[in-house]
């Protein structure tokens, strides 16, 4: 039997609300007793029978319909949006093609002319490694198709979570689809999603051993020796972690929530695997260090936390946030009206959750992951499954059909990659390979990366490794230079502070609004000192003369 309660034989088995597994020939109580009787189903019996026809019968399932219409939600806002919406992505595959070319791992700035030299920590090259191979192998599709591999697995690992909780497809289906809404926000090439799929993992070990079932807990330490060397989002896995083992510490009832104590055996086995995910944590190339990157991120990178738009709180404003008040009056609504009791440790993850993703939306991935769960059991009411009511032939037909849909839009290579010549300064390329700069530039922020990968031989003034500039002060001078105006607050100070003698940035009429050109490229456009050496509906070249 699979621990998500489908029966690869002609046992029947039925995962309760309540948590526990029972089979239809019965099963025996924390006292010993036979609970049989008290068991009857509640919620969804997947048996399909053994061997290949039951694999065959699950896979033309209605199940499986919706299945694959959760991932078709996921393909539409992750894959047929074809730009590459994240500017890290080509320093990322910059750095791996460094550790390939000299095997060793970059430890300082060799991109940049403001911070070259300056100690610099890659805390995610391991992540980085499986997208430049993508890459090297199917070009820009494949960052795709890696992306949207990742994003799959995370949500049919959340459904299989969502559907241990709830005991009800439908309802599981519906709580991962408005999980894909709110993971909309990092969806695209990111190491940050490795992070998310870590986090499903974790939680998926720790929700079978809470419920006393088989676990894999020596999985966990192993977890965070990878998770380290992939992205710094390990460290909420360990305070998920470090959450749900203290909640067992105690044990009552406080109005509808309630504590149970970890037996004995239980708090061993949380001791040791704790202490192993710490000690898992400096097996890394770069030791300590790379333990304190978190740390050093939310207590000294003040300017790239104030200034990066993902590191902003909800705007109740707009749709996301609209979602986001719909889950919390969902969640609200779920706890009084269903008058379900809480376990204190989903309560207190769900609150850190809460409070991690209204106060950043990088966030909201997080809050969807955790919340899913607790809505499918509030949604449990949802019609159940009915096997006799399956008529085979329209599944396969809806299947056979989203399956060529999705193949159909795939983008293509040509379609990404004018989508990214309509992002990035991709027209000002030939140009400088024919007319090589001869000095110092400025960029735009978000076309650092770019101009790393596809024009090595430019110096970036900045690109969105944001440490290594924040802590030599050069974002705090590019945020001035964005607020630069033709009187009180001209440029020259610090041009002439980085001997800018070229300055690419986005039109000042440009149309894109993330890339605004902003009063400082209208200020050089009208002083005489500079000239437009080249323009496009993208980027505009000034040179000092």
């Amino acid at each position: 039997m699979l621990g998500n309660g489908i029966v690869l034989g002609n046992g029947i088995a039925q995962i309760e609300r309540g948590g526990s597994l029972t089979t239809a020939s019965g099963s025996m109580g924390a006292a010993g007793v036979d609970t049989t009787a008290e068991s009857l189903p509640r919620g969804d019996v997947l048996d399909f029978g053994a061997g290949a026809k039951g694999v065959l019968r699950a896979s033309t399932s209605f199940l499986a319909v919706l299945v694959l219409l959760l991932i078709g939600l996921e393909f539409v806002f992750s894959i047929y949006k074809p730009d590459m919406n994240d500017p890290d992505i080509w320093w990322h595959m910059r750095n791996v093609q460094y550790l390939l070319q000299h095997h060793q791992f970059p430890r300082t700035d060799l991109y940049s002319f403001t911070v070259a030299g300056h100690p610099w920590i890659n805390h995610e090259w391991l992540s980085e490694i499986p997208y430049y191979f993508a890459f090297r192998a199917f070009g820009l599709s494949g960052l795709k198709m890696l992306s949207f591999a990742v994003w799959t697995a995370i949500f049919l690992l959340l459904l299989h979570t969502c559907f241990k909780e709830s005991s009800n497809f439908k309802a599981s289906v519906v709580c991962c689809s408005y999980a894909i809404f709110l993971a909309t926000v990092s969806f695209g090439p990111r190491t940050i999603i490795f992070g998310y799929l870590f986090i499903v993992i974790l939680l998926a070990i720790l929700q079978r051993f809470r419920r006393g079932e088989r676990a894999l807990l020596w999985l966990v330490p192993i977890l965070f020796c990878i998770w380290i060397n992939t992205h710094g989002s390990w460290s909420i896995g360990l305070i998920l972690f470090f959450l749900i083992s203290i909640s067992g510490l105690i044990e009552g009832s406080w109005g509808r929530v309630d504590a149970v104590r970890w037996s004995p055996t239980q708090l061993r086995k949380l001791i040791v695997v704790g202490a192993a995910s710490v000690a898992a944590l400096f097996v890394n190339p770069f030791g300590w260090r790379l333990v304190y990157y978190p740390f050093d991120m939310a207590f000294k990178q003040k300017l790239n936390i104030a200034h990066v738009q993902e590191w902003v709180s909800v705007d109740f404003h707009d749709l996301r946030g609209k979602l986001v008040m719909l889950l919390v009056l969902g969640l609200i609504g779920g706890a009084l009206l269903r008058r379900r009791r809480w376990n204190l440790g989903e309560l207190l993850v769900l609150l850190f959750a809460l409070y991690s993703g209204l106060t950043y939306v990088r966030f909201l991935v997080l809050l969807g992951i955790v919340a899913a769960p607790v809505l499918a059991r509030t949604l449990d009411f949802f019609p159940l499954y009915r096997p006799k009511d399956e008529v085979y032939a329209v599944n396969v037909g809806v299947i056979l059909a989203a399956i060529a849909t999705m193949i159909y839009f795939w983008p293509r290579e040509q379609r990404i990659r004018s989508s990214i010549n309509e992002t990035y300064p991709a027209g000002v390329l030939s140009y400088i390979q024919q007319h090589p700069l001869q000095g110092n530039t400025l960029n735009f922020y978000l076309w650092g990366g770019y101009l790393e990968w596809h024009a090595p031989a430019v110096k970036v003034f900045i690109d969105s490794r944001v440490d290594i500039f924040e802590y030599a002060g050069v974002l705090k001078d590019y945020l001035d230079l964005l607020g630069v105006d033709t009187e009180q607050h001209r440029p020259d100070a610090l041009l002439d502070k980085y001997n800018v003698r070229y300055v690419l940035f986005p039109p000042s009429d440009s149309k894109n609004p993330l890339h605004p050109g902003g009063s400082l490229v209208y200020v050089l456009q009208n002083d005489p000192r500079w000239k437009t050496i080249y323009r496009d509906n993208v980027c505009v070249l000034l040179e000092r003369q």
